[in-house]
């Protein structure tokens, strides 16, 4: 019989647990792009590619730096261009899914 209530306080314990990671998530995204994304969808998608852009000039920069003697980090220069290229790959992966979305949107029947 212990055994039996043992498993049970556990259980409980698990679902309190649970019922306290619900009511403070750890992500919020609904309210987390209202607040960054004044203008919607749209001006969330050009911050991303602000960003990417950004990180595409940090990766030339550093690989010019490289190429002319200025600094020895190759190792340095070359993670900035693969971390370049996982972004770009990244945002037309979503450039993909927006559009793919909007397809079947315009498709819908009415």
């Amino acid at each position: 019989m212990s055994s039996i209530l043992s498993v049970q306080q556990q259980m409980l314990g698990q679902m309190e647990q649970a019922k306290s990671l619900m009511q403070n998530p750890i992500i919020q995204p609904a309210a987390m792009f209202e607040q960054t994304a004044g203008g919607g969808i749209g001006a969330a998608f050009e911050q991303a590619m602000r960003s990417v852009d950004a990180r595409q000039h940090v990766a030339s920069k550093a690989i010019a730096d490289v190429d002319s003697g200025k600094s020895d980090n190759l190792a340095g220069a070359m993670i900035e261009s693969q971390k370049a290229s996982v972004a770009f790959s990244a945002l037309l992966q979503v450039r993909n899914k927006l559009t793919t979305a909007f397809d079947d949107v315009m498709r819908m029947p009415l």
